[in-house]
């Protein structure tokens, strides 16, 4: 019986971010900037860590793959929203939803722990600064960011596999602007106990194990940058993970948010919210603050435009 139920769903019915009408349009103009600028600072900031040899360090390197999962988050999704903006009745076919659930689960997991990634290569550089070239060595950090992918991707398949397990009955109207696991379990008309508790206890782990450590990598950096007796010294240490402090705080401030609020004050809606800054707003925020906060960057960043300029004069 169960098995019938669940495959009497095609499809799903987005109910998107908000049901008037009026301002269908409006979303559709302003998330389609939001998406322009994600993609072109994301994949911009890949090609200039590639192609610029300042830049080919153990830190540019996570931030090239910062960039990346960013890139791929936010387009697993906002392509799909900005057509639904446009469209009266906004659906999306059972399987797109399954690689929806897997892609966004996938992309936060590996955001949360390159991040983690990101706050030991600054602990390193900044406690350890004899021992960086060794300890972030490229044998090293290939293996960090493989394992990063690898468990993100064991994650995604594992929950997506264990909610579209479930059966699904006659409603299928999710409110959400795209396929999320938890409007999706609430969907199910069959036990979602195991789902629930495999949702919530390794949500939990990958959220507290990769804050704990970009917490201690902090205190260390802390008291570090505490011993140093120049001011300029300070400051300088201090310059070199402002734009990684500025992201993390985004990104684990949503997640305390999101995860943290009372049971009495959650909503979907808020789930919506948060999930907006995940999936659009953090994208396109990431790329802006290591470029217009890092002086590496906007150098390496000169340079290819002087010699671009340069060539094309020269050219014509």
């Amino acid at each position: 019986m169960a098995k019938s139920n669940h495959s009497v769903l095609t499809e799903f019915i987005l109910l998107g971010l908000t049901d008037r009408t009026d301002l269908q349009a409006l979303f559709f103009g302003v998330f389609l900037i939001i998406y322009m600028i994600s993609v072109v600072g994301n994949l911009g900031l890949i090609v200039l860590i590639q192609i610029s040899p300042q830049l080919h360090t153990p830190m540019y390197f996570f931030l090239s793959h910062l960039a990346f999962v960013d890139f791929f988050c936010t387009s697993s999704i906002t392509p799909n929203m900005l057509v639904n903006f446009m469209q009266k009745v906004k659906r999306i076919s059972f399987f797109s939803c399954a690689i929806q659930v897997g892609c966004f689960i996938t992309f936060v997991v590996c955001e949360l722990f390159i991040l983690s990634v990101m706050a030991y290569d600054r602990y390193v550089a900044i406690c350890n600064p004899l021992l960086y070239t060794v300890v972030m060595s490229q044998k090293a950090c290939i293996p960090m960011v493989i394992s990063t992918y690898t468990y993100g991707l064991f994650v995604g398949i594992l929950q997506t596999t264990f909610t579209f397990h479930l059966s699904f009955c006659a409603y299928n109207v999710i409110n959400h602007f795209y396929c999320d696991d938890v409007p999706l379990v609430a969907l199910a008309c069959s036990d979602t106990h195991v789902k629930e508790m495999l949702l919530f206890v390794i949500a939990g782990f990958n959220t507290l194990l990769s804050l704990l450590i970009v917490l201690i990598s902090y205190v260390f950096i802390l008291i570090s940058i505490l011993r140093i007796n120049s001011t300029k010294g300070r400051q300088k240490a201090f310059s070199t993970c402002s734009s990684h402090l500025i992201s993390i705080t985004i990104f684990y401030g949503t997640v305390i948010f999101m995860y943290l609020q009372p049971k009495s004050s959650h909503s979907l809606d808020t789930d919506k919210i948060a999930s907006l800054f995940y999936t659009v707003i953090i994208p396109m925020l990431n790329p802006l603050i290591y470029s217009l906060r890092n002086k590496e960057v906007k150098n390496a960043l000169q340079k290819v435009i002087r010699k671009v300029v340069s060539t094309a004069l020269h050219s014509s």
